[in-house]
């Protein structure tokens, strides 16, 4: 079957690969799924794996295939196999545990192991190809009626866990409740922390680089939030200090500015994931007073396990009631079929104003 991969840490290797067709066997104690592929994603980290910056292929192979956001349709299951069965329409986790304790326990978006398995990024293929097999553990159901979204469960997941978890965090206060959060960046993580943030009852500022008018604007407005652009220090003016960034903004300049900005018992939640050598200049000073005194917190979030998977449909489907048909503009640039894997990697990286590129 057809697949498209590249040559991991070799630039511009994007090509059409050729895999045999997995079977639910392949899984061991009956708890293999078998799904069709209806739609895979790609983003940042895939265009960035196509110019060599990371990525490793599994053993035995001399390429990796890519993407990590699947959407498909279940055609066989194993006789252990419970949650899901053939003609359901699912998605499926990213990475895949190691030994550690997190990875033990269900949780191996938290592993502290240095090595880690993830599907179409590291040592694992990924579901840019016509059929994949898993097991059953790391395959989440999504309702029929969303299933015009579910290529973006995937991106979803990962704001979720950025929102959660700093949520989570927050408990160590007693009591925080949220008021004003600043959304920094507007690719469709940012749109999405939108989202889930506004379901929380949240006055949400999205900033973003471009001035209005634009889709992302319009996404953003649609969901209730505030879309502005401007300098960070600007905008706190005006609308007070946030409790809560959550940066998604693939700069880390910016990611450390917002630092400056950040209200008393706030938090920040860094998603972006910066490969370059940029430098910035901080005032440390400032910020060592400010946030010692002002009990700040700041945080990383990357992955997402089941749950997270799980909680962001929930509320793709509360989005689709409260806001309906705002998330689907999302999904802007479709490419279709595999043969077409050109088109997608010229889109990915040509196509500035492209939210989301998916591959049918």
């Amino acid at each position: 079957m057809k697949a498209i991969a590249v040559k991991p840490r070799n630039p511009n290797s994007v090509h059409l690969a050729e895999l045999a067709k997995p079977k639910v066997s392949d899984v061991p104690n009956g708890r293999g799924v078998l799904v069709k592929v209806l739609k895979v994603g790609v983003d940042a980290t895939d265009r960035e794996i196509n110019e060599g910056l990371y990525g490793n292929p599994p053993p035995g192979y001399d390429f990796l295939v890519m993407g990590h956001e699947s959407f498909g349709i279940v055609e066989e299951v194993g006789p252990n196999v419970r949650h899901v069965k053939a003609g359901d329409y699912v998605t499926c986790t990213v990475r895949r545990p190691g030994g550690s304790i997190f990875d033990r326990s269900g949780h191996s978006d938290m592993t502290s192991e240095e090595t880690y398995y993830e599907r179409g990024i590291n040592l694992l293929h990924g579901y840019m190809t016509e059929h994949y097999v898993d097991d059953a553990e790391f395959v989440i159901r999504v309702p029929a009626a969303l299933k015009h979204l579910g290529v973006l469960a995937e991106p979803m997941s990962v704001a979720e866990k950025a929102v959660q978890q700093v949520y989570e965090a927050q408990r160590r206060l007693q009591v925080w409740e949220p008021k004003v959060a600043y959304v920094l960046g507007s690719g469709q993580i940012g749109l999405l922390s939108t989202l889930i943030l506004r379901l929380r009852g949240v006055e949400v500022y999205t900033i973003a680089r471009g001035a209005k008018p634009n889709l992302k604007a319009e996404i953003a407005e649609a969901y209730g939030a505030k879309y502005v652009n401007g300098s960070l220090a600007d905008i706190a003016k005006q609308t007070g200090a946030p409790d809560l960034i959550v940066e998604a903004t693939g700069n880390s300049a910016i990611a450390f500015e917002a630092m400056t900005v950040l209200g008393r018992n706030g938090a920040i939640v860094w998603t972006s994931i910066t490969g370059g050598q940029r430098k910035t200049e901080v005032p440390t000073d400032k910020i060592n007073l400010e946030w010692v005194l002002g009990n700040k917190l700041l945080l990383g979030s990357v992955n997402a396990n089941f749950r997270h998977f799980e909680a962001g449909i929930s509320d793709m489907a509360q989005g689709e009631i409260f806001y309906p048909g705002v998330t689907q503009k999302i999904l802007t640039t479709p490419v279709n079929g595999l043969d077409n894997y050109r088109e997608m990697m010229r889109q990915l990286v040509e196509a500035k104003d492209a939210l989301k590129v998916y591959v049918n």
